[in-house]
């Protein structure tokens, strides 16, 4: 084989996935935008997912700047010799790295080095498979780290929040699948896609679970009883009311696929693997003599290419559109309410979980008072010059740092800290008492704030890696909404217990 050929299609392959999402991908997402209600919050948040697509196409640069933790699936014919490939996956995961294709997301587990360059110790991931067919398919999926946080397994029997028991048949799975939509909330970047295995061992359902979300959204599962579960899942879980980024509307769910395994007598597990609105997913075809793609799955059907798509009007519900500039007074942040749009211009800086455990035991590298702070991982370049610029800078989920966020806000003055998610009740009293402001920006709009940004204008700490340092950020125009303010009130706290309530209507058996 041809191992320069093979290298540059898995290089195509990777790029692809990173910045184009698949045609059955783009039809999900804007049936949901077409039937959101206009004049939300929802329907602005899905303008700007649409926005989003198409301009990650047009650069060709990330559509989210967490390009997950890529895991491969590859099928061979006899005789294929697959240490070369995985030798050459990974030079081609290097090399997409150092292109600012991916983010460099690998990190000792116990040092907390980041490698660079997606390499370590039992990364990328790869899976294979032999087969009798005379070519080489390799699947790739880039899963964020927002939606795989939200992956949950269950042990049936169990008892369910809102649903009550969940047996060992197949109504008790049908309360554990709709239980986890209702247990990601907005977290995992809705409306989302969810992969369930049913059956197998912790980490064979988990991986049957996962294998799932390479089907077609389209498809119909072989399985009459499963296909029945599938369509009722999609149509319940859009009764809830979670909506676009947890904001409440009509899209909580765009897809589900279900498929079973055996298991042992004592063990029932129900795995569901749930993945963002940014479902990056694709395989090819590679000839296995001259390493070159012979076939691009994932192309049938029409592709929505959202450019010049309408934008919905402001949201109805919408206070007011604020301008702020750091440093922000305590006066300007009290003034603010939940609903109240945000835009922003001068700086703010980045920082994530790295940064946050750092900060309550150190001094802060640059004045945080009156600030504002993103939960943001980008992923940066240099220009010719040798000057940082953002390739995709999309917020990260928030909850991680709700034991160290109120701290840190009181500690170093901080008036407002920006991610996606919500965060929890310790930060919420926080705010109350000291004067601050959570803000939700679109999670998974990695190239629409990236457009924001207009210069970097330093960086500390870089010795947690790129995606943990400080970056020193100049935006212009920059949009959030105020979901947690400081007089107590939660938009995520809100939307959790009303989906709750109407989760509960759907305790009865069912099948």
């Amino acid at each position: 084989m041809n191992l320069e050929k093979l290298e540059q299609s898995i290089y195509d392959l990777v790029t692809e996935t990173s910045t184009n999402l698949p045609k059955d991908v783009r039809r999900a997402i804007k049936k949901a935008k077409d039937a959101e209600n206009a004049g939300t919050r929802a329907a602005m948040s899905l303008d700007t997912i649409a926005t989003n697509i198409h301009m990650a196409d047009d650069n060709i640069s990330p559509i989210c700047q967490d390009t997950g933790l890529p895991t491969f699936k590859i099928k061979t014919p006899v005789g294929v010799n697959q240490i070369e490939i995985k030798k050459v996956i990974k030079k081609a995961i290097a090399r997409a790295t150092a292109d600012a294709k991916l983010r460099p997301n690998s990190v000792d587990s116990l040092t907390g080095a980041n490698s660079g360059d997606n390499l370590g110790e039992g990364l990328p991931v790869m899976k294979f498979e032999q087969w009798e067919n005379d070519f080489i398919e390799i699947k790739l999926i880039l899963k964020g780290g927002g939606c795989e946080n939200k992956n949950i397994q269950y042990s049936l029997p169990t008892e369910l929040e809102g649903l009550g028991r969940a047996g060992r048949d197949l109504d008790g799975i049908r309360k554990c699948v709709l239980h986890s939509v209702y247990q990601a909330q907005g977290q995992g970047c809705s409306a989302g896609f969810i992969g369930v295995g049913i059956g197998g061992d912790r980490s064979s359902g988990y991986d049957l679970a996962k294998e799932q979300l390479f089907r077609h959204v389209d498809d119909t599962n072989p399985n009459p009883d499963l296909a029945k579960l599938e369509d009722y899942i999609l149509e319940k879980a859009n009764t809830l009311g979670i909506g676009t980024m947890g904001f409440g509307g009509e899209a909580t769910l765009l897809g589900c696929k279900v498929g079973v395994m055996n298991r042992i007598p004592a063990s029932f597990y129900v795995s569901v693997a749930y993945n963002c609105w940014a479902y990056r997913r694709m395989a090819i075809d590679v000839d296995a003599t001259t390493g070159e793609i012979k076939n691009w799955h994932y192309q049938d059907g029409e592709k929505i290419s959202f450019k010049d798509e309408p934008q919905t009007e402001e949201p109805k519900s919408e206070k007011k559109v604020v301008e702020l500039t750091a440093p922000i007074s305590e006066e300007q942040i009290r003034s603010l309410n939940v609903g109240d749009v945000v835009k922003i211009t001068g700086r703010m800086y980045t920082g994530r979980d790295a940064i946050h455990h750092h900060l309550m035991s150190h001094d802060a590298p640059v004045d945080l008072n009156g600030q504002i702070v993103y939960h943001c991982g980008p992923v940066m370049a240099k220009d010719e010059n040798g000057n940082w610029t953002v390739k995709a800078a999309g917020p990260t989920t928030s909850i991680r740092e709700e034991p160290y966020q109120g701290d840190i806000m009181k500690k170093f003055g901080i008036r407002a800290v920006m991610g996606k998610g919500g965060m929890g009740p310790k930060t919420l009293a926080a705010l109350a008492e000291h004067g601050g402001v959570y803000l939700n920006a679109i999670g998974g709009a990695a190239q629409y704030y990236a457009d924001c940004i207009k210069s970097v204008d330093g960086v500390d700490l870089m010795e947690f890696g790129i995606p943990e340092a400080m970056w020193h950020l100049s935006v212009e125009g920059f949009t959030a909404v105020v979901t947690m303010d400081s007089h107590g009130n939660s938009l995520h706290a809100d939307v959790q217990k009303s989906s709750l309530d109407k989760l509960a209507l759907h305790a009865e058996r069912v099948f």
